[in-house]
């Protein structure tokens, strides 16, 4: 069993919180909202930041995805953004068989360049299957290379209902995922703030400057005609039918809804903005710790730096239904024991457990904000010096 070392760091809120935990306040939610898509096949509704689920039908069925499979794709161009990998200036060159792509496109021609910033437009707003393997085969040299980088991500995300063969959802054997998946990946290309400026746009132009403008209007309308909404990726084929994951957000409190094997767009859109309507009218957001703050302090043996400064990467929050009764509560961060130098970012150190009493009601992985090299024998001599005169 693993052990843990709770840090001093017990902090008392002053706040409301439900008296419920989780777990509870789960099953109310899913008696409550058990209506909500009854057109789907599966759904699946889920607070963005909490990653607290108030519905769910069918969520880990396995079924085609078709263009929700970009979600992924966007997350590992996001990711590679982030990394310094690219820049949104790059120009991406357009291969033969990318150009090749039918279905959704936004008719790329062999040997055409555009910037990483237009494909993700192509990709984000007309659903480009064309600019998906392109964007791929940037990254990755090959499709295939950039699939198993899909699959990775997916296993080290949890998504164990899920296998990628393509990176645009084109019909294909063995390609499926579940609802509790792509909300998975959804939640976590949301934290990725900047691609909501992509997902959220109603339209837009590529080559604006060339003969041929080509004019993007967004595949999902939900962007344009429900308050809140700024993504994320529509979805369709004659084997998944009707298919969106989407987001929204009000307040303070950010919510993902997943819907598959819908009959119509119509009926797509309605059943996703009625769960829209039902998380708005019964829930908010608490938040328990602010992106950015200081959580506090771990000691890291034979690190470069000898503490190592725990800054929240995201923010944590609590899911709360509205006129909940309420308590004070608290939190701990309980931080594994022995931690060694080298040290990785996003290495996970430990739990952050959100109680009321001695009840828990929700817990967060704490992972390391950047690296922590191991230390040389000198820096280590130095320190023991220093230590001997003091």
């Amino acid at each position: 069993m693993t052990s843990f070392v709770a840090l001093t760091l017990v902090c008392a809120l002053a706040l409301p919180v439900t008296a419920f935990a989780e777990e509870r306040l789960a099953a109310e939610n899913n008696l409550a909202a058990v209506d909500l898509a009854p057109s789907a096949r599966s759904a699946i509704l889920m607070d963005a930041e909490s990653g607290t689920v108030i519905y769910e039908k069918n969520s880990h069925d396995k079924l085609p995805p078709a263009s929700i499979t970009k979600v992924m794709t966007l997350l590992l161009i996001m990711e590679a953004l982030d990394e310094g990998k690219i820049k949104l200036t790059d120009q991406v060159s357009t291969s033969e068989y990318a150009a090749s792509m039918g279905g959704s496109q936004i008719f790329l021609e062999q040997g055409e360049e555009m910037s990483v910033d237009d494909m993700i437009k192509g990709i984000a707003l007309a659903s480009g299957n064309d600019a998906s393997v392109a964007m791929a085969e940037k990254l990755a040299g090959t499709e295939s290379q950039f699939v198993a980088l899909m699959n990775k991500r997916a296993q080290e995300l949890g998504m164990n209902d899920t296998r990628f063969v393509n990176p645009n959802g084109l019909p294909v054997e063995g390609h499926y995922t579940s609802a509790h998946d792509i909300a998975v990946m959804s939640r976590e290309l949301l934290k990725h703030s900047e691609v909501t400026k992509y997902t959220g746009l109603y339209q837009d132009y590529l080559r604006k400057s060339s003969p041929k403008p080509f004019w993007l209007v967004n595949t999902n309308k939900l962007v344009r005609f429900y308050s809140g909404a700024d993504g994320l990726k529509t979805g369709f084929t004659s084997e998944a039918k009707y298919c969106l994951t989407a987001t929204a957000k009000r307040d303070n409190l950010r919510m993902v809804a997943v819907v598959m094997g819908e009959p119509t767009t119509k009926q797509r859109n309605v059943e996703v903005s009625q769960m829209f309507d039902y998380s708005f009218a019964q829930y908010m957001n608490y938040p328990i710790i602010g992106e950015g703050d200081t959580m506090g302090a771990v000691r890291v043996e034979k690190g470069m730096e000898s503490q190592l400064q725990l800054v929240a990467k995201q923010p944590y929050s609590l899911l709360l239904k509205k006129g909940s009764q309420t308590k004070d509560i608290r939190y701990e961060l309980k931080l594994d024991n022995n931690i060694k130098a080298p040290v990785k970012e996003g290495q996970q150190l430990g739990k952050l457990h959100i109680y009321q009493g001695d009840q828990l009601l929700k817990e967060y992985d704490i992972a390391s904000p950047q690296d922590v090299d191991k230390a040389s024998w000198w820096n280590m001599l130095k320190r023991s010096a220093s230590g001997l005169f003091h």
